[in-house]
């Protein structure tokens, strides 16, 4: 069948896009650069023709609390609107584990904005909340790094490999909508201080890691529970350290 990826040339997307056409079917990497942008509309309804599925993994050039929002509402809006009127039988969408619980945050209340336009949409959906990756964790370190400290909540995180991500994307993309919310999530929880002090000692990285129970994420507080599953959730199989273990050897840091 014909699915539409939106942002499908991004970290999650590619792989996706990569195991769904290993599987046969007719799929459609569609960004900006292909000619089809969710924001203006442009190539929408041409991408979308003939289309039985459209998983949305796009996100926001911009975490700025106003352009955030905009982004994901009218991004949602026009990808919603051409859905129907293709007649899109299965409208898939990757969110955040703890997005709710996160709400002083203006990234997850675009987000939540965005899940909201989902659900009243009339289609058929699927909504995947996932953890951090793995690919993000040295980002994250970046955000709250001062000097040669780097200020991080010692909170609970759970962290999961793009590449189990884009299993479940493409797994959720060939299946019946749930018209609902599935949670996936790394193997093991531990304290984000702890993951990023591994990495750092992986990468002969100087800088010293602070725990701060202050410290901010996408702009709030994190409590243990905020970013780790439910008891429901399905499990990667892909360790942190694993994961680390595999990728090329970097540069020690200045």
């Amino acid at each position: 069948m014909k699915i539409v990826v939106i942002g499908g040339t991004g970290l999650i997307g590619s792989k996706t896009v990569e195991r769904l056409r290993d599987k046969g079917h007719e799929v459609l990497a569609a960004s900006p650069n292909s000619g089809v942008d969710t924001i203006t509309g442009k190539g929408l309804a041409e991408a979308l023709a003939g289309a039985q599925v459209v998983l949305d993994l796009a996100n926001s050039p911009s975490f700025e609390d106003k352009a955030v929002l905009e982004f994901f509402q009218t991004s949602g809006r026009n990808l919603l609107k051409a859905g129907a009127a293709a007649g899109v039988k299965h409208h898939i969408a990757l969110s955040i584990v703890g997005m709710e619980r996160l709400q002083g945050s203006g990234y997850m209340r675009a987000k939540m904005a965005q899940e909201e336009l989902i659900k009243s949409s009339g289609i058929p959906y699927t909504i995947v909340h996932s953890t951090q990756f793995h690919e993000f964790m040295a980002g994250i370190a970046q955000s709250g790094t001062v000097g040669q400290s780097v200020h991080l909540s010692p909170a609970y995180v759970q962290p999961i490999a793009s590449d189990d991500v884009a299993d479940v994307m493409a797994e959720v993309a060939l299946s019946t909508p749930v018209n609902g919310t599935i949670e996936i999530g790394g193997p093991e929880k531990v304290r984000l201080t702890e993951i990023v002090t591994s990495l750092f000692k992986a990468t002969n990285d100087p800088r010293q890691v602070m725990a701060d129970p202050h410290a901010r994420y996408f702009g709030v507080e994190l409590e243990d529970n905020s970013l780790v599953t439910g008891a429901k959730a399905r499990l990667g199989q892909i360790r942190f350290d694993d994961w680390l273990s595999r990728q090329p050897p970097q540069k020690k840091s200045a």
